[in-house]
C-alpha cells in the first residue's frame, strides 16, 4: 500500500491528520526520519504554531532539506502552519526564511477583525484544481490562524477565504499544495480534499 509521510517536527497536529487518512483508507506514516520521508510516495507537512518556531525545528532536525529534495518528485501537503512554511519567508514576530516552494511571503491578516480568525469560512476557488475536485463554491472549512500566506503568484492561489479583505486559503504549484485551514477538522469536506490529495499517489 502507497503510505503517506506526515512529518513530524515537533510542532503539529499529527494524530487527527493521521486519523483522518486511516479513516479515508490511506496509509499514514508518521515519521522525523528523513529516510523515511523520502521513501514515502506523498508527504503531508502539518503544523500549529508560529512561523519562526516551525521553520527553526525543521532545520535544527534537517528535515527541511528532506521536504525540499521530495517536492517535485511526489505529492507534497502542508497543512495550517506547514503551508506558511511553503513560502519564500514569513514575518511573524522576526523576518525568516521559509522552504521557498510556494514564491511569496506570510503576513498578518489585514483585518480589522478580531484574531486569530477562528471556526467555519467558506471557500472560493478563484483557479481550479485536483485537490477541490467534488466540491462546490462556498463549500465550508475549519480556520484556526492570524497570519496568511500572499502568493507572489496568482496562478498559485487555490482556494481563498473572506475575513475582511480575501485571504488565501489554500495554494498550489507542481504537485506542492497547502491549506491554511485545517481538513483534518473540517468535516466531509476536509475528508474530500485529503481523499483528493491521496489519489495524487501514481
Amino acid at each position: 500500500m502507497k503510505t503517506i509521510a506526515i512529518v513530524d517536527y515537533g510542532v503539529g497536529n499529527l494524530k487527527s491528520v493521521s486519523n483522518a487518512l486511516a479513516y479515508l483508507g490511506l496509509n499514514p506514516l508518521v515519521t522525523g526520519d528523513a529516510g523515511e520521508i523520502e521513501g514515502a510516495d506523498a508527504l503531508i507537512l502539518p503544523g500549529v504554531g508560529a512561523f519562526p518556531a516551525g521553520a527553526d525545528k525543521l532545520r535544527e532536525t534537517g528535515l527541511d532539506r528532506a521536504v525540499i529534495r521530495q517536492a517535485g518528485r511526489k505529492p507534497v501537503l502542508g497543512i495550517c502552519l506547514g503551508m506558511q512554511l511553503l513560502f519564500d519567508w514569513g514575518e511573524e514576530g522576526r523576518r525568516c526564511a521559509g522552504l521557498g516552494l510556494i514564491h511569496g511571503r506570510v503576513e498578518r491578516i489585514p483585518t480589522e477583525r478580531k484574531l486569530p480568525h477562528i471556526g467555519w469560512n467558506s471557500l472560493s476557488f478563484p483557479n481550479p484544481s485536483p485537490l477541490f475536485r467534488g466540491l462546490d463554491e462556498g463549500a465550508y472549512v475549519y480556520f484556526v490562524h492570524s497570519y496568511c500566506g500572499c502568493a507572489a503568484r496568482e496562478e498559485d492561489v487555490l482556494a481563498a477565504a473572506q475575513y475582511g479583505p480575501l485571504v488565501t486559503a489554500a495554494v498550489g504549484r507542481d504537485g506542492v499544495y497547502g491549506c491554511q485551514f485545517h481538513p483534518e477538522k473540517s468535516g466531509e469536506t476536509g475528508l474530500q480534499i485529503l481523499k483528493n490529495f491521496g489519489a495524487f499517489i501514481s
